[in-house]
């Protein structure tokens, strides 16, 4: 079978693809797709590789061809899944191979910005250091993680691993129950403790019509002023002008993005132009170790072998 990757420059080019090679007859790698390239690249196509393509209905009817979309991440509001079963190719996702990357990458940022590094280390630099009349030059105050509640809003691996370190840390973990759910399960308490009782709240959710703005205007209102918020999930999940607000008025103490709603965000996104000193914003790299993009490839090659064997691995459809 015959593989095209539409977008082969969401990953860095340290990634191998041999695992995928080994299972298809030909795979032809684009770095980037827009919407008017996809048809033609892909009308010869058995498979279809995709991070970030959008391929809707309207596409999809016009390869008949392809009989297997692989999505080469977890997130599938990319691909019209509907349109995708009434057209008889199957759909597939990968998951489970980034939650170590991601809960490194929320507690690298909580601890710069608990435990003041770029700031201290920078002291030093300046010669600060010296120039004390006590043994030591302070700074900045520095804030333990020990003690501290941390809120969870997405409990599937990412969240579980952000979770075991905290617990490493000695922090208390609230895990948020779905907020509208009738019966809170055993180990779960309702969204409102999770926003109102929570020093830190990380979102590891996937965007649906459920959770899109969920972090809005009210409930950024009702988190601890000294809360910090941390998304590495999907940047629909928070209302960007509100949570804005709440930074420049102070209602929350800070915000860690790696996401955003739109990527990439244009120059003038309101966010990246903010210039304030409590909202620190990375370009969606936190899922993207070395290690976690290679797991990604090696299980989207399982993907493949499964359809090819008449199995439904990690099928959408």
């Amino acid at each position: 079978m015959r593989a095209v990757f539409l977008d082969k420059n969401t990953f860095s080019s340290a990634i191998e693809f041999s695992a995928i090679k080994q299972q298809v007859s030909q795979l032809v790698c684009y770095e980037n797709t827009s919407a008017t390239e996809i048809i033609p690249r892909c009308l010869d196509a058995d498979i279809i590789i995709t991070n970030k393509v959008l391929l809707t209905a309207e596409i999809l009817s016009s390869l008949p061809k392809v009989k297997l979309i692989c999505i080469s991440a977890t997130g599938y509001n990319n691909v019209d899944i509907k349109a995708a079963s009434h057209l008889n190719i199957a759909v597939t996702n990968v998951s489970g191979y980034a939650g170590q990357a991601v809960a490194q990458y929320v507690f690298a940022q909580l601890l710069e910005y608990y435990q003041q590094t770029s700031h201290q280390n920078n002291n030093t630099e300046q010669g600060l250091w010296s120039k004390s009349d006590a043994f030591c030059y302070h700074g900045n105050s520095i804030s333990e993680l020990a003690g501290k509640t941390l809120g969870i809003v997405g409990y599937g691996s990412l969240g579980k691993a952000v979770t075991a370190i905290a617990q490493a840390f000695n922090m208390k973990v609230l895990i948020s129950e779905r907020p509208t759910a009738s019966v809170i399960r055993a180990d779960r308490v309702t969204f409102d403790q999770v926003i109102e009782q929570a020093d830190i709240i990380s979102l590891h959710c996937p965007q649906t019509a459920e959770t899109e703005n969920l972090i809005n205007a009210d409930v950024l209102s009702r988190m601890k002023n000294t809360a910090v918020l941390v998304n590495t999930a999907r940047g629909a999940l928070i209302d960007e002008p509100a949570l804005l607000n709440a930074l420049k008025s102070k209602e929350i103490a800070c915000a860690i993005l790696d996401v955003l709603t739109q990527e990439p965000p244009p120059a003038s996104h309101p966010l990246l132009n903010s210039n304030l000193a409590n909202l620190k914003i990375t370009a969606h790299i936190a899922w993207a170790s070395i290690e976690a993009q290679q797991r990604l490839i090696n299980l989207l090659s399982q993907n493949i072998i499964a359809f090819e064997q008449g199995k439904e691995l990690n099928r959408l459809d």
